[in-house]
């Protein structure tokens, strides 16, 4: 089975599992998704969203967050990781969105990038969750689930996401990455993978594989 064959099995039964996947990130609008996808790098979603949660009931915009200013800012994320220095991105992005996008996120990943604490894979997040473009972001769990499915192959989350964009099928690449995540972090898991119930198992080659006796 070629790659493009193989990848189009895989998206349509993930698809047939999830129809319609979703980033599990709460947000309310393109800037609070924004902040919620720089505040989570390196912590979980659901951390994110226990700070977050108080924190967009005051704050939806770049004026609100740089009037509420950086020491009531990190009151609020003091449980995420690395707290100071996102506080501190936050702060400067929000300031940035308004002196140079009229206080407006971006439909552009040159100027996303530009922003402070905006990395390619936020840029790929903002895009695709905010705007609906086909993009890619490759977190943690896509770079490990590509690889083992055997549909892309690399050392950078840069090339994982070229080598996904070329095989990706059109009609799977609005969700593609979400599926990869969900599947990532609920099935294909990092030390102890659930291959048993995977509904992809028969078209991976990932070795060895999970006994069902090693799920209970």
């Amino acid at each position: 089975m070629s790659k493009s064959k193989k990848a189009d099995a895989i998206f349509e039964r993930l698809a047939a599992a999830v129809p319609i996947p979703k980033g599990e990130l709460e947000y309310i609008n393109p800037y609070t998704l924004l902040v919620a996808v720089v505040l989570s790098a390196q912590a979980t979603d659901k951390g994110v969203n226990r700070a977050t949660g108080p924190l967009f009931k005051i704050v939806k915009t770049p004026e609100q967050m740089v009037k509420l200013g950086e020491a009531k800012l990190i009151d609020h994320i003091k449980t995420i990781g690395l707290f100071r220095s996102k506080a501190k991105n936050v702060i400067a992005l929000s300031k940035a969105l308004i002196a140079n996008h009229a206080s407006e996120v971006p439909r552009n990943r040159d100027a996303l990038e530009e922003l402070p604490g905006v990395g390619r894979k936020t840029a790929n997040v903002v895009l695709n969750m905010a705007f609906g473009e086909p993009t890619i972001a490759v977190d943690t769990h896509v770079f490990r689930v590509a690889q083992r499915m055997g549909l892309a192959k690399g050392k950078t989350p840069r090339e994982i996401e070229d080598q996904l964009l070329k095989v990706v099928p059109a009609r799977f690449m609005q969700h593609a990455h979400h599926w990869l995540i969900l599947h990532g972090r609920y099935t294909c898991v990092a030390r102890k993978p659930k291959c048993p119930v995977c509904p992809v198992h028969d078209l991976c080659p990932f070795k060895p594989k999970t006994k069902p006796e090693d799920l209970s």
